[in-house]
């Protein structure tokens, strides 16, 4: 199953997130949950490089399904909504009855 932790502070808006883990939908290559919330988290990191420039702090170990990812200073408009889409993505998902077994998404607050 992949964890998705997703970081807000006490206003609600997301200043990063983590994941670990693998879904396990199907085998490697094959996995479609897998890819999606790969493509869903990779884009959103990479968009908010590209397009919001906030500085952040990444970690990873592909072994380990693990991306942590930590916006440095107050986000930008731009950043905030790259992750809030992100966030909706990766919620219907994890809501949808066919893959909710295999991506589980949690928020906590910093």
């Amino acid at each position: 199953m992949i964890h998705v932790t997703i970081y807000q502070n006490s206003r609600k808006e997301c200043i990063g997130f983590q994941t670990e883990g693998h879904a396990e939908y199907s085998e490697e290559g094959q996995d479609i949950v897998c890819a999606a919330a790969s493509v869903l988290i990779i884009n959103t990191m990479n968009a908010i490089e590209l397009y919001a420039g906030d500085e952040c702090s990444v970690v990873t170990d592909e072994v380990d399904g693990m991306i942590a990812y930590h916006l440095s200073k107050r986000l930008s408009k731009e950043a905030e909504l790259l992750l809030k889409t992100m966030i909706l993505g990766l919620k219907d998902m994890a809501d949808d009855e066919n893959y909710a077994e295999y991506i589980d998404l949690t928020f906590e607050e910093v």
